[in-house]
């Protein structure tokens, strides 16, 4: 079931995702994947996946292929291992984040190399353009950085220049709120943002969203985003 607010923010309960338990995998997918498929949930703007994973200790995804896709990391506890056929590697912990522009081909494995359960938001965005040399980049963003206020994180444009890159028309954004306090966020016309508050519940231009929630917002005019318990909420706004 889903509500929305003058019929601009629609409400995603996070017991209404698509799941999967594969015992090493537990998944929850805010859009259509792999076998959950909800024709009403193929995407939002450019983002074509949303997937919230708990990955046990010592496990993780094995090489697989991937191309033409932005595929951004947003670590929320213990840390997850990239590997890829670039030779790249590194280790990306919790509150950090971690990019990949698949282009024309890559191989990839993402494990959890810790002792103990990892979570993370694993996000794709379609590129502006395909192809292109793939690549990768990590990069730490300390949570006190981002207290009070929304930091752009990922982002396909030139101004963002503390920021990942990614070939893509949108931005990944992440914020620390305390409870009680607000933070106002504006698009322009033509933009879908879709929200998600990793910790804690939050009010949206008067609507409750639980942690884990998502919300899928027609862009336009501001929302405003109020903490009623502090709050983790990461957001991506694209074409």
């Amino acid at each position: 079931m889903t509500t929305t607010t003058q019929n601009r923010i629609e409400r995603r309960p996070f017991a209404s995702l698509g799941r999967a338990d594969h015992g090493w995998l537990n998944a929850r997918h805010h859009f259509s994947f792999a076998d959950y498929y909800d024709e009403d949930r193929m995407g939002w703007g450019a983002i074509r996946v949303w997937n919230d994973d708990e990955i046990a200790p010592r496990s993780g995804f094995p090489p697989h292929p991937h191309a033409d896709m932005e595929i951004i990391t947003y670590v929320r506890t213990g840390a997850i291992t990239h590997q890829d056929s670039l030779g790249n590697r590194g280790r990306t912990a919790a509150g950090d984040v971690q990019v990949m522009s698949a282009g024309t081909g890559i191989r990839h494995a993402e494990y959890n190399l810790e002792e103990e359960k990892t979570t993370l938001f694993q996000i794709w965005i379609m590129p502006s353009t395909r192809g292109g040399q793939p690549s990768w980049g990590a990069k730490p963003f300390p949570a006190g950085d981002r207290s009070g206020r929304l930091v752009v994180l990922a982002s396909g444009y030139d101004e963002d220049r503390d920021a990942l890159r990614i070939r893509a028309d949108a931005r990944l954004l992440g914020g620390t709120i305390r409870a009680g306090e607000s933070v106002t966020y504006d698009s322009a016309a033509g933009r879908h943002l879709y929200m998600v508050p990793a910790t804690g519940r939050i009010d949206i231009d008067g609507q409750i969203f639980e942690a884990r929630d998502g919300a899928a917002i027609i862009g336009g005019s501001p929302v405003t985003i109020t903490a009623l318990e502090d709050a983790e909420v990461v957001l991506v706004d694209s074409l």
